[in-house]
């Protein structure tokens, strides 16, 4: 039989223990010390008729996280989206900056600066890694890293046909949370995208933030800097916003001028089918739009307008066909972007 050392071996491994636990408590506040240091500040100004001015604003700001030793900047894309005029601000300076590339998909945006000598890039890590319980950092430029925990991983369903399958949740939530970097082991495991909440059985409804895990942006990366898009088919996009209530998709914008505005969809209507298939839910609804085709492909709806039935058909199209064109700083455009 073999033995474990009985008592003996206990209090040497908790000596050990002992020993080891400050130490790696250093070596993990190193870590993310210099993991902090590739973090930067990314502000840019959107035209008045952007868009996305009336929902984002024009004046837009947040936090960039330094990927590659070439100035390549990561953040979150509503951040730059549509903006003409992008600078970045390390602890040495403020700099203009070139617009890269957006995902709508994902959520994700880069710019890139020539300006960061001496900044050394945040490494990738691996957030399939990342589960319910880790002890996580978020830093944000400027600030000290804070503490958190994951609290969920799930989907994320946006009103504006947007969905994550596996977001991840943290608390407490960080405030500058937009482009934030969440941070295990000293490596990039998610970006911080909105302030969301959760509720906490005896507590109620607490704060907390959603982050777009970094795995997500692997397979898009080398398309998403070489062309400005991620190189994967555009999803239809109808234009509208929608809300669920008890299982019902219930429609609460339609975009001026959008794909759903010109077949007839109206604030209030209820979405009861796609393509014959019934829905219950965004999530749903989302993805039975998008598993009919590309953009561009016609979408069978049949919604509830007041008290009558209809049956509609969506042209859709590519969301990023209706984004005004980002220039960079030498008055061009993603080569993706041209000539479509």
């Amino acid at each position: 039989m073999i033995s474990t050392g009985g008592p003996v071996l206990g209090a040497a491994l908790a000596a050990f223990l002992l020993m080891w636990a400050p130490g790696s408590a250093l070596l993990e506040a190193q870590d993310v010390e210099e993991a902090m240091r590739a973090l930067v500040r990314v502000r840019a100004t959107v035209p008045e008729d952007a868009t996305t001015a009336r929902t984002l604003g024009t004046e837009r700001e947040g936090n960039g996280i330094l990927i590659d030793s070439n100035g390549l900047i990561l953040t979150i894309g509503y951040l730059i989206v549509e903006a003409d005029s992008i600078e970045v601000q390390t602890a040495t300076g403020t700099f203009p900056a070139d617009f890269v590339g957006y995902d709508g998909d994902t959520g994700f945006g880069l710019v890139r600066t020539r300006s960061l000598a001496g900044l050394k890039p945040m490494q990738l890590g691996e957030s399939s890694r990342v589960e319910v319980g880790d002890s996580l950092q978020v830093g944000g430029f400027g600030n000290e890293a804070q503490r958190v925990h994951v609290i969920s991983r799930g989907e994320f369903v946006g009103s504006w046909e947007y969905l994550l399958d596996s977001a991840v949740y943290t608390a407490p939530a960080y405030p500058d949370f937009g482009g934030a970097a969440l941070i295990s082991e000293g490596k990039l495991v998610g970006v911080g995208s909105i302030l969301a909440a959760f509720t906490q059985p005896g507590v109620g409804r607490l704060a907390c933030n959603m982050f777009v895990p970094i795995d997500l942006l692997k397979p898009i990366l080398q398309a998403l800097e070489r062309s400005g898009r991620s190189g994967l088919p555009s999803r239809p996009w109808l234009g509208l916003n929608t809300a669920e209530t008890e299982g019902r998709v219930v429609v609460t914008m339609v975009t001026p001028g959008g794909p759903a505005e010109q077949a007839g969809l109206r604030r209030g209507d209820i979405i009861l089918t796609v393509s014959q298939q019934p829905v219950a839910g965004i999530a749903e609804f989302y993805r039975r739009v998008w598993s009919t085709g590309s953009a561009g492909v016609s979408v069978r709806l049949r919604v509830l307008q007041g008290d009558r039935i209809r049956e509609l058909t969506v042209k859709s199209v590519d969301r990023s066909e209706r984004l005004r064109r980002s220039p960079s700083r030498s008055g061009g455009v993603p080569a993706a972007w041209l000539n479509r």
